[in-house]
């Protein structure tokens, strides 16, 4: 869920490469602000990257672009159309997102004074000032409409649950306590899907009655297979948002047979369709500096060692055994495993035992870089952010540099889980090189990306 937050800006400087601006820091972020416009300490607004601007809100404080009679911008930089916020490059420096001055929501009526640190919001006083930013495109209107299912009065299957948000680490330092067991892992830039082995909707049991009035009757469950994306049930692999779900099949199919009753599997797909169309959109790297282009090349494909088209595997001479793995259009990384009784009561896997399953079934898992239990510090009182910021230091050591299964293209960043929690507890780490790429992909997409079509999906139903 996207959010603006309340913060206080810190780590002021002048920004070494333009006399007009300073550089900051909200949420360890870097950010550049006008020159002499904010103070060490100065409570302010700052809107994250991957959010959208209300047009209100941008109409008050003059931030779109707009010109006069004589072609001049007179206005912001923001795009007039998308108003969105995104991780920028400026004059060799990085900016992270937006900062607003506290004064800024005034025009709402808000009494500015009792505003406090750690208030996050998407609308004050009613009048709405961001939402999360969805590219949408006139000629992709119903990009996710292929991907609704048909509408039943019972649902298919009533224990087949979502998996929860991740939400993002920095605004989440709090949540860490002296003692915690933590886990980093990659986090892959793919689509979302889950398979159960859960009651499933068989058919209807329907009385005398029932027929006489039409009615459907009373409805049957038995243990049967089920998968769907992150928030729709697949009744079949037909449709959806590149014209077909067979690459989604292909994925399902692996746990059949293999998972035991109530058991549920969230997985990352990553790669490519059967159609070789990327999962992801490409990226150019072109703003990310000669150094990044000569690294990753000039443009990112999110691939993780996959290929558009996949190879056989091949067998060497007769007298050798060793056979060559095929090289897959996609591939699937489990991230999760719950177990759900008759009552819908659900239990997390432990991490630990996720992979010994998943290593029963011969399924693949996300990377892990490290497992660690956060020491008791006497000196740092529990709940303080102070734990957090030393979580995020050690989550940054690992959230940077190349995918670590493709090693063609730079990693999304990691996911850092509480593993000792009685719900699934994770929050989500991205780098800023990554950040830069999603905000020039969403420039250029002709339509959203498969997780954010099934969003605009949810908010329109």
């Amino acid at each position: 869920m996207y959010q603006a937050y309340i913060t206080t800006i810190k780590n002021l400087r002048p920004h070494p490469n333009a006399d007009r601006l300073d550089l900051g820091e909200c949420f360890g972020n870097t950010v550049c602000v006008g020159h002499g416009d904010f103070v060490e300490g100065d409570l302010v607004v700052y809107f994250p990257t991957d959010g959208q601007l209300s047009e209100e809100f941008c109409a008050q404080h003059n931030l779109v672009r707009r010109k006069d009679d004589a072609g001049n911008n007179i206005g912001g930089y923001l795009d007039p159309a998308k108003r969105n916020v995104k991780a920028i490059s400026l004059r060799g420096e990085k900016s992270d997102g937006l900062v607003m001055p506290l004064k800024s929501l005034e025009y709402t009526g808000v009494d500015i004074h009792s505003l406090e640190v750690g208030f996050c919001f998407t609308a004050v006083n009613g009048k709405e000032i961001c939402c999360k930013y969805i590219p949408r495109r006139p000629n992709c209107a119903a990009a996710g409409g292929a991907n609704r299912t048909r509408k039943k009065k019972v649902p298919t299957a009533p224990l087949f649950a979502e998996h929860a948000d991740t939400e993002q680490l920095a605004y989440n330092l709090s949540a860490f306590r002296p003692g915690d067991e933590i886990e980093i892992t990659l986090k892959m830039h793919g689509t979302s899907q889950r398979t159960g082995y859960l009651p499933v909707l068989q058919g209807y049991r329907r009385t005398i009655w029932d027929r006489l009035f039409r009615r459907e009757g009373e409805p049957i469950y038995d243990y049967g297979y089920v998968s769907g994306t992150r928030r729709t049930v697949l009744e079949d692999f037909d449709g959806g948002y590149y014209g077909s779900n067979e690459f989604r099949e292909t994925h399902s199919k692996q746990f059949e047979g293999k998972l035991w009753k109530g058991e549920t599997v969230y997985y990352e797909v990553v790669g490519f369709t059967t159609s070789g169309t990327p999962i992801m959109g490409d990226g150019s790297n072109e703003k990310l500096g000669k150094d990044f282009v000569k690294q990753y090349g000039k443009t990112t494909t999110f691939s993780y060692g996959c290929t558009p088209q996949a190879t056989p595997a091949l067998i060497k001479a007769p007298e050798m055994t060793q056979v060559l793995p095929a090289t897959p259009q996609s591939d699937c990384y489990v991230y999760r495993m719950t177990m759900t009784n008759p009552d819908g009561q659900v239990v997390e896997y432990t991490p630990d035992f996720m992979r010994y399953r998943c290593e029963q079934m011969g399924i693949k898992t996300v990377p892990v870089f490290t497992h660690m239990i956060i020491d008791y510090a006497p000196n740092i009182p529990e709940g303080t952010d102070k734990i957090g910021e030393m979580v995020k230091a050690i989550a940054e050591a690992y959230y940077d540099g190349p995918d670590p299964v493709g090693k063609t293209h730079v990693r999304e960043g990691v996911v850092v889980r509480i593993v000792n929690r009685p719900k699934f507890t994770a929050f989500k780490h991205k780098n800023f090189a990554f950040k830069l790429i999603e905000g020039i992909v969403k420039d250029t997409a002709e339509a959203p990306d498969m997780e954010e079509a099934q969003e605009e999906e949810k908010e329109n139903a």
